[in-house]
């Protein structure tokens, strides 16, 4: 059984990620995938938007906080996670065979309830 504490670390999570897909649906974007595993990792949220340039792909990292006790959520995507999130994203589009012209990845921060997405985040 798992530690209360961990639940709702992870409960937080969900919460998180629900609000910041909200927040690109609202916007016009198509969930692709969500929770996306494989061995090396875990990727939040896959979106997908059609515009002048043609399909842009979006890689979504969401980091969720209580408070900035342990800093900024956008601290917590350093330049390892960053090749991290490239590695995966390139898994992702091998494994649904994608063919796509514009990637796009993005870091979505969710504190006391507030969103704030960071896009093109590198």
């Amino acid at each position: 059984m798992s530690s209360p504490d961990r639940y709702d670390h992870r409960r937080l999570g969900v919460y998180g990620e629900d609000r910041a897909q909200r927040w690109y649906l609202e916007r016009g974007y198509i969930l692709l995938d969500r929770n996306w595993r494989c061995p090396d990792g875990e990727l939040d949220l896959v979106l997908g938007r059609r515009d002048g340039n043609g399909s842009t792909i979006v890689f979504c990292e969401v980091k969720t906080r209580t408070n900035h006790r342990f800093g900024s959520p956008f601290e917590a995507v350093g330049r390892d996670k960053q090749r991290r999130l490239r590695q995966l994203a390139l898994r992702w589009l091998d494994a649904h065979d994608v063919r796509v012209r514009h990637l796009r990845f993005d870091v979505a921060a969710v504190t006391s309830g507030r969103i704030e997405v960071l896009t093109d985040a590198f």
